[in-house]
């Protein structure tokens, strides 16, 4: 189970004019704004449970799961995620989570996937007989093939982001984040990802955080919505009272609207 309560982030940013001469004026007197990224963020979210965590650029998405995932601390409020803290039990916590940022790669780029994938083995500790089971189912269910053999330079989006799929599960986590993880993708890549991580849920009973875009990702793979806006959590429902029998993508454009985000 997934606990956040009144979590609260900022961030300090240097800002300054164009020109050489604010260059020159910020090398010795730089000025700074306070970005609030998580205001008071609180929710739960069940074991098995597939959660749509939306909202418009600088919401406050990538941070949350950062945080979710022990790569950030909070300035304030707590964090529980199947009891552990994230950022201060990592070495526990990071064994039973997997994480795919669909703009990060977590291959080795100059090497055979496969090679990426037995380096992952080793730093994940996975037993031989896990990890072969492992291997092979998800390279069934991914229709990954001869791409393992492959570089992760010499891939197609389409390709890597299937290989970024299967990395990211072979310790068989209990809870899969993932962020923007059909993005750039073609209309068919968008379908197998769609499809495996639905297959997934059902069958492993893999917890499922995904933050994007594209709502048809969250209408395909989800069965709740988290609306975030300016840091704040605005919304949190079911999808289907949400989107109701109009398009989704309409629905979300005018849940900002009304929000003001």
């Amino acid at each position: 189970m997934i606990v956040m309560k009144n979590i609260c982030k900022t961030y300090r940013v240097a800002k300054r004019n164009a020109g050489f001469g604010a260059a020159v004026k910020s090398f010795f007197h730089r000025e700074y704004e306070t970005v609030t990224a998580l205001d008071n963020v609180s929710f739960s979210i069940q074991d098995g449970e597939t959660v749509g965590y939306i909202g418009p650029n600088g919401a406050g998405k990538s941070t949350t799961i950062k945080i979710l995932s022990g790569i950030l601390t909070p300035d304030s409020g707590e964090c529980l995620v199947d009891g552990r803290t994230p950022w201060k039990n990592r070495i526990e916590h990071v064994a039973k989570i997997g994480v795919v940022f669909g703009q990060r790669s977590q291959l080795w780029w100059d090497v055979p996937v496969i090679d990426s994938f037995e380096l992952l083995k080793d730093i994940y500790s996975i037993p031989a007989d896990v990890y072969k089971s492992n291997v092979e189912e998800l390279t069934g269910l991914l229709d990954l093939g001869e791409i393992l053999k492959t570089p992760a330079r010499q891939l197609s989006l389409g390709q890597r982001m299937r290989c970024e799929l299967a990395a990211s599960l072979l310790h068989s986590p209990d809870i899969l984040f993932l962020d923007e993880p059909t993005i750039g993708l073609d209309a068919v890549s968008k379908i197998a990802v769609r499809e495996f991580i639905v297959k997934l849920n059902q069958e492993r009973k893999t917890t499922v955080i995904l933050t994007t875009h594209d709502m048809q990702d969250i209408e395909a793979i989800t069965k709740r919505i988290i609306l975030i806006g300016k840091g704040k959590i605005l919304l949190d429902g079911d999808i289907s009272d949400i989107s109701g029998s109009g398009d989704i993508d309409h629905t979300v454009a005018e849940l900002y609207r009304s929000y003001e985000i």
